[in-house]
């Protein structure tokens, strides 16, 4: 059993049983959340994995293109505040050693097996068949599991009142939400995300997206061309973010 496997399973056992007497609302059972969480009619399909490249050798210190590019894109005031969400924060990571450092945009990781989904008591939190993990609104109650269990730090909970909403992004105070890989664009056809977009609009290229079982894809004549890694990749998670240059 690796490390992550019984991290899990520890959390699972304490979290969701607790949840599962005290935090579900009523005509909730645990069942229909595995059943909202395997849903066939979301549009999306198995035959398709959508992932994301970020090469850090190209990504500028100090630059924010992609954070501003995903706040303008999902509404979002991009106040930094410790209750203000963030859906793609900008990290400078250095060796003490050799004083190497580079810069990253960290985000949902949108991961195969996201720990998130497991500890969801009412399938709030969902994967959809094309590897994009989401949360539905309408189910969340807020007990904010899903942010203890992310190794990423990657999700947010909305503690103010949302006013000035997009149509394509509803939002609502009481609710965790995280990086979405733009599935608003995705799902009207288009193959590009805000971040990616921003980054491209500076000059930078660092973000490439795409269908990562597509071996034509830009994104996966990437990866066989150059080296990536996930971050955490020990705890074997299968993200569907992937780094060069790390």
């Amino acid at each position: 059993m690796s490390d992550f496997d019984a991290y899990r399973r520890r959390f699972v056992t304490g979290m969701v049983g607790v949840a599962a007497v005290g935090a579900l609302p009523a005509g909730v059972m645990l069942w229909q959340a595995q059943a909202r969480a395997d849903n066939d009619d979301l549009p999306a399909s198995g035959k398709i994995r959508w992932g994301m490249l970020i090469d850090t050798t190209r990504c500028a210190t100090g630059c924010d293109a992609c954070v501003r590019g995903c706040n303008q894109e999902n509404g979002m005031s991009g106040q930094t505040s410790p209750t203000d969400p963030q859906w793609i924060r900008k990290v400078t990571v250095k060796n003490p050693r050799t004083g190497f450092g580079f810069s990253l945009p960290v985000m949902c990781q949108h991961c195969e097996e996201p720990p998130c989904v497991d500890v969801c008591p009412t399938g709030a939190s969902f994967k959809r068949a094309d590897g994009i993990v989401l949360v539905d609104r309408h189910i969340c109650i807020g007990c904010r599991y899903c942010m203890m269990a992310c190794p990423y730090k990657a999700r947010s909970f909305i503690h103010q009142p949302v006013t000035d909403q997009l149509a394509e992004v509803p939002r609502g105070q009481g609710c965790v939400e995280a990086c979405s890989m733009c599935v608003q664009r995705i799902d009207a056809g288009l193959r590009t995300t805000a971040c990616q977009e921003a980054c491209n609009a500076e000059g930078h290229k660092a973000i490439f997206f795409g269908d990562l079982k597509d071996p034509e894809s830009e994104i996966s004549r990437q990866l066989a061309s150059y080296a990536s890694t996930e971050i955490l990749a020990d705890l074997d998670l299968h993200t569907g973010v992937r780094y060069q240059g790390i």
